[in-house]
């Protein structure tokens, strides 16, 4: 896959939740070279840095003129690093898209409001011969697939990364697990379910939330089927999108049943007590053990625990691990700290006993 220049636009939310698209794309991508990002609140920091520590010599501007103006490569694209409140395109958004294109550049939006919809952004952009991508948008009726059985005949196996709740870090623990397996020596793919996913440059998937109701068992069957046809990976990796039991989206059914899952890493924030956005509803994010059983029941056994630290002090975090991991005796990890390799032994006898090795 050649790699095409961009920068990323957060508009001051590069150090929030919000950000979390322009913190995927950080961390790596396969899709785009990413030279800087654009954020008001943070310039002249390194991007890396600011996010976890770790200096990966993407800048940080306050403006595209800036960037423009003392960059010396040049940009293809600028992505919106943000998802934002409903998904919309706010006025400040479309502002930095108008001077984005107005210099050339064209735009990856991963929002579900549209840039193909603003039509005054499309006449400038046509204007301008510069591409617009909203990755969202949702295919065509022809395009989509109903679920088949063919599942039964993938023979690796099918590891769906799952969640407490929504905004937990699956996709990049899904990605971490995915890279981990290839450092290991094994053909290892990951299948993506949203829209970073497919920014980070992740071959087989779909975009779950912009997909009908109908179809989303068949598209998640046929990303997985067409994978093991073109592939023949010794093991997938499913990103999970939400939790089983978040009253906004409950999702997750769908990688455990019609997935055919053969096992599940789940991923929990041990602070997060309230769905995020429904602080105030009665509903409370489930204890690990209570999701473990629940994910039993439709029929996948939890094999690791991977754990988000956002706002914990380290030794909290590894205090709480420590005390999981003797009361469900599996495998608890931190994945920003200390990478996931301790699970390649998990998955590498699931492999072996696999039928693909038989």
């Amino acid at each position: 896959m050649t790699k095409s220049n961009a920068i990323i636009i957060t508009a001051g939310y590069f150090d929030t939740e919000n950000g979390k698209t322009a913190h995927g794309l950080i961390r790596g991508t396969d899709r785009f070279n990413i030279l800087a990002v654009i954020d008001s609140k943070n310039p002249g920091k390194d991007a890396g840095e600011l996010l976890d520590g770790k200096k990966r010599n993407i800048p940080i501007y306050d403006s595209i003129k800036n960037f423009k103006s003392q960059s010396k490569e040049q940009a293809k694209y600028v992505i919106i690093g943000v998802a934002t409140k409903g998904g919309v395109l706010p006025p400040e958004f479309q502002l930095m898209l108008r001077e984005a294109i107005e210099n050339g550049y064209g735009v990856v939006n991963g929002l579900h409001d549209y840039v193909s919809d603003h039509a005054d952004l499309m006449e400038l952009a046509n204007k301008k011969g510069v591409e617009v991508i909203d990755v969202r948008k949702p295919k065509k009726f022809k395009e989509l697939h109903f679920w088949s059985g063919d599942i039964k005949e993938v023979h690796c196996p099918k590891i769906a990364v799952l969640g407490t709740d929504c905004a937990l870090g699956k996709r990049t623990t899904t990605r971490f697990l995915t890279q981990a397996m290839q450092a290991a020596g094994y053909k290892s793919e990951m299948i993506y379910t949203g829209q970073t996913g497919w920014m980070q440059g992740a071959k087989y998937g779909f975009i779950f939330d912009s997909t009908l109701n109908d179809f989303i068992s068949g598209e998640m069957e046929h990303a997985i089927v067409r994978c093991w046809e073109e592939v023949k990976p010794d093991i997938i990796f499913i990103e999970g999108q939400s939790s089983l039991r978040n009253p906004s989206g409950p999702a997750g059914a769908e990688w455990i049943v019609s997935a055919d899952a053969n096992a599940v890493v789940l991923q929990h924030h041990p602070v997060r007590k309230k769905y995020k956005g429904l602080e105030e509803y009665y509903a409370n994010i489930a204890e690990v053990k209570d999701e473990i059983e629940l994910i039993k029941m439709y029929g996948a056994p939890t094999v690791a625990v991977t754990v988000n630290t956002t706002k914990m002090k380290q030794a909290d975090a590894r205090a709480w691990a420590k005390e999981k991991e003797k009361e469900l005796e599996i495998p608890i990890v931190l994945p920003l700290e200390d990478g996931v390799e301790r699970l390649v032994a998990i998955f590498k006898d699931m492999i072996d006993k696999s039928i693909a090795q038989v």
